[in-house]
């Protein structure tokens, strides 16, 4: 072997060894390496803690403005959001929640100005890091006594408005600290967009989505016993169908304001007093779950607490009298007509045991209240673009107790005015609806409507003074009548009282026609009533236009509410004189109005007098005469034809009022609601008699459904003229809709007499004293819709009566609802039918051949689908 290869193999021999001797150690690093990368991640090591520094208040709140009260409020300087303490001995603590709106747009659905949005009991809860709001349900009460009362949260749900994280906590103080923009700038408490209800058209005007960025706390007022924060919530829509009227400046965009008052619970003496079938009060309904009563209530009466500052004397003042405000923005002429009927009511009071019940003040110029101040009762004014009402005198409550905490009346300026409200006096569309209360929201229940009626008969009343040549000083007065009217029956809502549609009924024509005998009283027996004004056929015997006194309904509904009764049988006698002609009581549930709707007919709006039909029939007579020369006493030189056309639709809206006052007797059934047993009581239902609902019916055919029934002068439709403004006619063509308008007025009254519940009824109440009988009813409706023409010439007016009468007799058959109607009713239509078609036969010019040919092929259709 050479000595080159001897020195490799010994160079390999030396690696080879290092190699050996290497590795084990290269392992052993490497083993331990792997193993310190291993403990670092499953053990790392802990870093050094910080010591954490909880939040204190005062350091949230150092940059916020503090406004303390009830609930102290903390709102950022820069931004504006809202921060609000809780204090310990607030949790578990109920308190009242109220809402109303400061300012918004009848679009919307009636969220304008003064509306209320009712009020409701909140409890504040801690759980865990979060402070809860939540609704109270005041709905039901147990007998603490009873057993039961154990189970008194079984399925019944409170409502949790809001929870919300505690940012921090004062231990010492007890205080907690939380963000309050979610409580108001956000439909938390109130639900203030209204929902939309099915079948609503697409088209018609509806707000956007709030929008979080535009939605803004306007103005924060805090008191030791409540919490008020005006909002402004804006709906935002990034386009729009329907822009709205010209109240709403960018239909996209449009702004609700409402104040919100968190209160604290009342604790005072307030004694619960609890409802009346036979009286009308604003109530809160309560069930007794724990009752064996087959009336398991304990409805709470809404009602000032009123508590005499001499508990022994028979007429006391008031500890504390219910202060009305006179807002400054009242016209200075108006003021003591308001005060004056303002002060009406103390007459009732002093029945009741109260002196000085009631005070007035005027708001100064230089206060520096705001009208919407809950501290306040407020007659406050308006003069919107679509006047809502003429009074709404709301008040709200302790959802509790029943106590009433505060009241306004709302008075929109345009009913004091000449000006005239087209939508609300001659649409039709409104007129032949049914009202049945499916769409009405919690707070439409208050809703009052007097306003557009007594803006519709002082209208009527300047029309016929204007016609009659009457003075300056007598048109006053008649304005002056109704404003006292209006005043009183919106005060004595905020009373608690609701409306008694049931009270016209106190005087005959007679005596209301007798000057002497009504000045000075009240023509109704309460001013809660809807009457009509009262226009004399006679103009010489003409004397009092409306209420100028409270009635004594009135004084006896204010006797129940607010006497301190020493004893429950005290109560009793007073409400055992509910059966006196002059007490009788309905309200909008029971009214007629609407066809179909209640079933007493002196329970009316519109009406007057203890004999409706008399009276009607008078107004009928009064508006045929004046029509004849409304075209000269209407017609000014100089002026457009406006005032004309005015006069003519007030005319004819007040044949329409009559018709359906008289229209209600037929089928009619009187209601009495006595206790069992009590003096003066009748039977609960006694039918309209057989005579006044012959003379309803003769009164229709001859003021309603007759051929010359809606007659006017030949030449006055030529001159009913609507002013020219700008492109006020783009909707529709200026000329009048005469046979609409006609039509409209006989369809209302035919709506009521063939509606299901109004058939149904005549048929039942055969079977308790009804003498009027559905046939009699049906036949003498056929005589006056074709009996006087059906031979010979047929009017244009009449066409359009009998071909819609013809097929409202073929929906009962035939139609969507007809499964509404009874077998006895159907066949009396199938009956008419027939009989309409053998009088049908073509007869006359060739118009009226034309309508008779038209009324056959209907019916031979009809007859075709009726098995």
């Amino acid at each position: 072997m050479t000595h080159k290869k001897l020195r490799a193999l010994k160079f390999l021999s030396v690696a080879f060894m290092l190699a050996l001797f290497l590795v084990p150690l290269n392992a052993e690093a490497q083993k331990k390496k792997r193993g310190k990368r291993k403990n670092q991640v499953e053990a790392p090591a802990k870093p050094t803690p910080k010591k954490s520094k909880e939040k204190k208040i005062e350091d949230l709140v150092k940059s916020s403005k503090k406004i303390e009260g009830l609930f102290t409020i903390y709102q950022d300087t820069i931004t504006g959001s809202l921060q609000m303490l809780i204090s310990d001995d607030q949790i578990d603590n109920e308190y009242i929640y109220f809402s109303q709106i400061a300012d918004g747009v009848m679009d919307a659905g009636r969220i304008i100005r003064g509306s209320y949005r009712g009020s409701k009991v909140f409890k504040i809860k801690k759980h865990f890091n979060k402070i809860e709001f939540e609704t109270q349900n005041n709905s039901f009460y147990f007998d603490p006594e009873s057993p039961l009362s154990k189970s008194k949260d079984a399925n019944i749900s409170q409502g949790n408005m809001a929870s919300l994280k505690i940012e921090a906590h004062d231990k010492k103080k007890g205080l907690y600290l939380i963000k309050a923009d979610g409580l108001f700038l956000s439909e938390t408490f109130s639900q203030i967009k209204r929902p939309r209800f099915p079948g609503a058209s697409p088209t018609a005007f509806k707000l956007g989505s709030l929008s979080k960025t535009k939605t803004k706390i306007n103005d924060i007022r805090n008191y030791d016993e409540n919490t008020n924060l005006q909002v402004e919530y804006v709906y935002s829509s990034p386009s729009v169908l329907n822009g709205g009227s010209n109240a709403v400046a960018d239909g996209r965009n449009v702004s609700i304001k409402v104040f919100h008052s968190l209160m604290a619970m009342p604790d005072n003496d307030y004694e619960i007093l609890y409802d009346d079938p036979r009286v009308g009060y604003f109530l809160t309904q309560v069930d007794d779950q724990t009752s064996t009563s087959a009336t398991p209530y304990r409805d709470l009466v809404h009602r000032w607490n009123l508590v005499k500052k001499d508990p022994n004397a028979a007429i006391s003042e008031p500890v504390e009298p219910i202060t009305w405000w006179i807002e400054n923005s009242t016209p200075l002429e108006w003021r003591e007509t308001i005060k004056n009927a303002v002060l009406q009511w103390n007459v009732a009071f002093e029945k009741a045991g109260f002196k000085n019940a009631m005070v007035v003040k005027v708001q100064p110029d230089d206060a520096t209240w705001d009208a919407g101040d809950i501290r306040y009762n407020v007659l406050r004014w308006t003069s919107s673009p679509q006047p809502p009402f003429g009074g709404y005198g709301p008040s709200f409550v302790n959802p509790k107790t029943g106590q009433i905490l505060g009241a306004d009346i709302m008075l929109e300026y345009v009913h004091f005015t000449n000006r005239v409200m087209y939508d609300k006096l001659f649409d039709l569309a409104s007129l032949n609806q049914t009202f049945d209360g499916s769409e009405m929201h919690d707070d439409d229940k208050m809703y009052c409507s007097l306003g557009h009626v007594m803006h519709e008969n002082t209208l009527f009343g300047k029309a016929v003074l204007q016609a009659s040549n009457a003075t300056d000083l007598e048109m006053k007065r008649m304005k002056k009548e109704a404003m006292t009217a209006l005043i009183m029956h919106e005060v004595g809502h905020t009373l608690g009282l609701n409306h008694n549609m049931k009270a016209s009924q106190l005087f005959s024509p007679e005596q209301l026609a007798d000057a002497d005998f009504i000045k000075g009283k009240c023509l109704t027996g309460s001013v809660m009533d809807y009457a009509a004004i009262n226009i004399t056929k006679d103009r010489s015997k003409q004397g009092q236009y409306y209420d100028t006194a409270v009635g004594p309904y009135d004084v006896w509904a204010i006797q129940f509410g607010y006497t301190p009764f020493k004893s429950k049988v005290e109560r009793e006698a007073l409400l055992s004189q509910s059966t006196k002609p002059e007490l009788i009581f309905g309200n909008d549930a029971d009214d007629m109005r609407s066809p179909g709707k209640a079933i007493d007919p002196r329970v009316m709006v519109g009406d007057l007098s203890n004999d409706q039909i008399t009276y009607s029939n008078d107004r009928f007579e009064v508006v045929n005469t004046m029509m004849k020369g409304i075209k000269d006493k209407f017609s000014k030189s100089g002026q457009s034809y406006q005032e004309l056309r005015q006069a003519y639709y007030i005319l004819s809206g007040q044949r329409g009022s009559a018709a359906n006052v008289v229209s209600r007797f037929i089928g009619g059934v009187y209601v009495d609601r006595s206790m069992v047993g009590q003096a003066g009581e009748t039977q609960p239902y006694t039918p309209v008699s057989l005579s006044d609902q012959k003379r309803a019916m003769a009164t229709l055919n001859k003021h309603v459904f007759a051929p010359n029934a809606f007659d006017a002068p030949n030449d006055l439709y030529n001159y009913l003229a609507m002013q020219r403004r700008g492109f006020g006619f783009m909707r529709s063509t200026e000329d009048p809709k005469i046979h609409n308008q006609v039509l409209g007025y006989q369809k209302n009254v035919l709506n009521h007499l063939l509606h299901p519940n109004t058939l149904q009824r005549i048929s039942d109440s055969e079977l308790y004293g009804n003498k009027y009988k559905l046939s009699m009813v049906m036949s003498d409706l056929n005589h006056a819709i074709f009996k006087a023409d059906i031979y010979s010439n047929v009017n244009s007016f009449r066409q359009n009566l009998q071909l819609e009468y013809t097929n409202m007799l073929i929906d009962m058959l035939t139609g969507k609802q007809s499964s509404r109607y009874s077998n006895n009713a159907k066949s009396m239509a199938l009956y008419n039918l027939k009989t309409i078609r053998t009088m049908a036969a073509p007869s006359g010019n060739i118009a009226s051949r034309a309508h008779k040919q038209h009324l056959r092929t209907l019916i031979d259709n009809a007859l075709k689908e009726v098995k």
